[in-house]
């Protein structure tokens, strides 16, 4: 079994975003271009299902008014991990982010299919991955 690294996770994730894991307001403007865009809390809800931590939220802003919140992930030794950071264009800003405890997965409704299809897919993928000796697999596990 080949051992996973956060550079894993992250491909997993990534490679695992459509327009069916994006907000579903969002879910006609979403691009390849673009994957991360609405991605924020699937994804840190995800990385909190496989890393644990904290969930982070902050505040989007454009023009000085706040127009979106975004969700990130803080791992031990206060270790912040953002994978969908790159979604925001120069005109948006993002404050710095509060702990927001993960509701109970019966409460949480919003975005919860989106949740559960990128989960599923990234599973998919560490255990595929897992499953399959690399090249490296001897290097990585030193």
């Amino acid at each position: 079994m080949t051992p996973l690294l956060l550079t894993d996770i992250e491909r997993a994730v990534r490679s695992s975003w459509s327009a069916e894991t994006c907000t579903p307001a969002h879910r006609p403007h979403w691009t390849e271009d673009n994957p991360a865009r609405d991605q924020c809390g699937v994804t840190a809800m995800v990385v909190n299902d496989l890393l644990g931590g904290e969930l982070i939220r902050g505040e989007v802003h454009v023009g000085g008014e706040r127009v979106d919140y975004h969700w990130w992930n803080r791992l031990g030794m206060g270790i912040e991990m953002d994978l969908t950071r790159e979604q925001f264009g120069p005109e948006e800003t993002v404050t710095a982010g509060i702990v927001i405890p993960r509701p109970p997965f019966s409460e949480w409704r919003r975005l919860q299919q989106e949740y559960e299809l990128l989960r599923d897919r990234v599973l998919e993928k560490l255990e595929r991955q897992q499953a399959t000796p690399s090249p490296g697999a001897s290097r990585r596990s030193a």
